[in-house]
């Protein structure tokens, strides 16, 4: 099969031919249709991540059909569309794990990271962490929700309640979840790069009730905010805009170091949290929620051999909404 493979950090991806996957007990053969990319991306093919097996195939937001069914899988059959997401396989016997909180397994193995992911024209998953894809969406606009989509999700729950959200860094989880949370009755303050004007263009597209650069104040007090930019001077940024006993959720796999900032904007039960990774109760909630709404989805598609245009344009800023490796 062709393959796009990370051989150091840094470097870039390069095309090969290599030895088509089989699956092995719980594992499904997966012909990939499309795979979408995400900052997670960047960090691991950037070297922000630091323990990637090499060589390895990236990708862990994957559309595909089962072509093939190894021992010990009832639940899917060949022929079936399925998506696979970044947590790829947990231990099963942590205290996490027995407590329904795989997403902070002690021993997880990530798509995409440890386990050859979706750049590729065949993969293979545990299918006890594949998800069914809604008929709603074809093989394009289903990319984004196995991350960009359940990320959001996660981090929206993470917020708790209230009636004014924040969302620093408007991309592609971004424009998913403030669709989530107009359905669910927030209002949505959108924060882009100062001068960033198509992304705050697109923002006022995807239906947020206020847009502004991430120094400026709202035009009220936030109930919670999600930071999904991994950049950490906006925790203290998001702090200041957020009300008392509201929460700032950091989204990301990875951000730059918070500065230092005065306990006054931490003072009044304010909560600073991250979110890690996803349950597969995550996936089964949301992907059943997103055609109730309905989410829609906004992509680039790439051919496979594109891929590192595909993440420079990621990591230059030119994207509004998803970017999806059409394989």
């Amino acid at each position: 099969m062709k393959a796009m493979i990370l051989e150091a950090p840094g470097s870039r991806l390069r095309m090969v031919e290599m030895p088509m996957p089989q699956p092995g007990p719980s594992q499904l053969l997966l012909k990939v249709h499309t795979c979408g990319l995400c900052r997670t991306d960047l960090h691991i093919v950037d070297g922000e991540l630091k323990e990637p097996k090499l060589p390895l195939v990236p990708g862990h937001q994957i559309v595909g059909t089962v072509v093939g069914i190894g021992a010990g899988v009832a639940d899917f059959r060949v022929g079936d569309r399925v998506g696979v997401p970044w947590l790829g396989g947990s231990c099963g016997a942590c205290r996490y794990c027995r407590s329904g909180r795989e997403n902070l397994c002690d021993h997880p193995r990530f798509t995409g990271y440890q386990i050859d992911g979706g750049f590729a024209e065949y993969t293979a998953a545990d299918h006890r962490f594949c998800f069914a894809i809604p008929g709603e969406y074809p093989d394009l606009q289903a990319a984004p929700l196995l991350c960009a989509g359940l990320i959001g999700y996660r981090s929206l729950m993470m917020a708790g309640a209230g009636e004014n959200l924040g969302i620093y860094g408007f991309g592609s989880a971004a424009h998913i979840v403030t669709q989530v949370a107009r359905h669910q009755g927030w209002r949505v303050y959108g924060f882009t790069r100062a001068g960033d004007t198509e992304a705050m263009r697109f923002a006022r597209e995807m239906g947020v009730d206020w847009v502004g650069n991430s120094e400026q104040a709202p035009p009220c007090e936030l109930d919670s905010a999600i930071i999904f930019a991994p950049v950490g001077e906006l925790v203290p940024a998001a702090l200041r805009a957020t009300a008392k006993g509201g929460t700032v959720v950091c989204g990301g796999i990875h951000m730059s170091d918070i500065p230092r900032f005065p306990y006054e904007l931490l003072w009044g039960e304010r909560v600073v949290r991250s979110v890690a990774n996803l349950t597969r109760r995550d996936g089964a909630e949301f992907l059943a929620l997103a055609p109730r709404i309905p989410i829609r989805t906004e992509v680039r598609e790439y051919p496979l051999d594109e891929a590192n245009e595909a993440l420079d344009d990621l990591r230059q800023g030119r994207l509004q909404g998803a970017a999806v490796l059409v394989v």
